[in-house]
């Protein structure tokens, strides 16, 4: 079955993602903002500063599936030893990094007008900065380490202790009294946040994943042609 996860079958059908995702972006792109800038309405005690809400969320939402996507990524290459797994989270990290210095920025443009504070060293605001951490140590890793033997073991060996993080990261403003807000939207319970600002959250969310989506492919895309230029797989 892992032959799907080749090279060779991976790069046939990249352009024509590419190009699908270049047709529709700026079409759900206006759909989002509109409904997002034009349609939502202020909140009754923040006002328009709620509109930061649909950046914020759907970034940190992102920041955190990218590592739990790199996470599982680096388990099934470290018991299948299949490379393409490694070069997919490569390929990932730097979009986790980006989604996770872009939640940090908004909420703290967020937090200024409503707790009167740009930052508050509170556990979901400094678990978010130790995420960003392991996102710049494991990209550093890939980067730097030529040994592949032990940038595998380092890479790996971060991923792993970084995990530790992604659940503090969801129920620390359970576990602690926190100046950050419980989650608003709840799978298996009641959604605090009004049905009116869900359809724009979830039209940003769509737009930033489609987003990702672009970034990855075409970073993907990069490494596959590097990889295919330094001779290092066989193709046939």
């Amino acid at each position: 079955m892992f032959h799907y996860f080749s090279f060779t079958s991976v790069f046939k059908i990249i352009e024509k993602l590419i190009n699908f995702i270049n047709s529709i972006f700026f079409i759900i792109l206006t759909i989002g903002l509109t409904f997002a800038l034009v349609l939502s309405p202020p909140d009754y005690l923040q006002g328009e500063t709620v509109r930061i809400m649909y950046i914020h969320v759907p970034s940190a939402w992102i920041a955190l599936g990218c590592y739990s996507a790199i996470f599982f990524l680096t388990i099934l290459h470290y018991i299948f030893k299949i490379k393409n797994f490694f070069i997919i989270s490569k390929s990932i990290a730097p979009i986790g990094l980006l989604f996770t210095c872009l939640a940090i920025i908004t909420g703290s443009i967020w937090g200024k007008p409503t707790w009167g504070t740009w930052w508050a060293w509170d556990a979901r605001l400094t678990s978010m900065i130790i995420l960003m951490c392991f996102y710049i140590l494991y990209i550093i890793s890939i980067k730097f380490i030529k040994i592949d033997s032990l940038k595998d073991k380092i890479s790996t060996f971060l991923i792993l202790l970084g995990a530790i993080n992604i659940p503090i990261i969801k129920y620390s403003v359970d576990w602690w009294n926190t100046l950050h807000q419980p989650a608003s939207i709840n799978i298996t319970g009641t959604n605090t946040i009004h049905s009116s600002m869900i359809v724009p959250l979830a039209l940003m969310l769509l737009v930033l994943l489609i987003y990702c989506a672009l970034i990855f492919l075409m970073k993907y895309k990069t490494e596959i042609i590097k990889i295919k230029k330094k001779n290092l797989f066989n193709y046939d």
